[in-house]
């Protein structure tokens, strides 16, 4: 991963395009979830999804946030973030600790950086419980959420 960084400024210098593209574009798409899935299984759902239109050989860095889960059973659950929808391609896993009791809250985060292809792109955040039963609770001001930012030139 080799980023050219902006560094040959100096005063009285005029920005270029080429040193201003090699700056990050900043937040790209954000996906929000505000109700609670109660039901999450060994069955992978689909929690959240953002779309937006990506340009080739630029880093994005793509975020899935759950702010509150839960389990009825010891286990894990997994994060996980997938092109398209949830049959599509995983391109990021991270895996929580669950203690197996309802009123033990752990809360999960996936980041991952990654090239995509120039065009149109839906990224989604998905959840898997591997024992028992999970819950993933979100509200207005907790909301579950997928972020995607481009961070700069490949």
């Amino acid at each position: 991963m080799a980023i050219a960084p902006n560094t040959t400024f100096v005063s009285g210098a005029i920005l270029t395009a080429a040193q201003q593209n090699a700056f990050g574009f900043g937040i790209v798409a954000l996906g929000t979830k505000t109700a609670t899935d109660a039901t999450i299984t060994v069955e992978e759902i689909q929690v959240t999804s953002s779309s937006f239109t990506a340009i080739a050989n630029r880093y994005y860095k793509i975020t899935y946030t759950e702010t509150e889960l839960t389990s009825s059973a010891a286990g894990y659950m997994q994060l996980g973030i997938r092109k398209t929808n949830l049959a599509g391609t995983s391109i990021g896993n991270s895996y929580v600790g669950m203690f197996g009791n309802a009123t033990q809250i752990q809360s999960g985060t996936l980041t991952i950086i990654t090239t995509l292809t120039a065009g149109a792109q839906v990224v989604v955040g998905t959840l898997l419980c591997s024992a028992g039963t999970g819950k993933a609770s979100a509200a207005a001001t907790q909301p579950s959420y997928i972020i995607v930012e481009d961070i700069g030139p490949a």
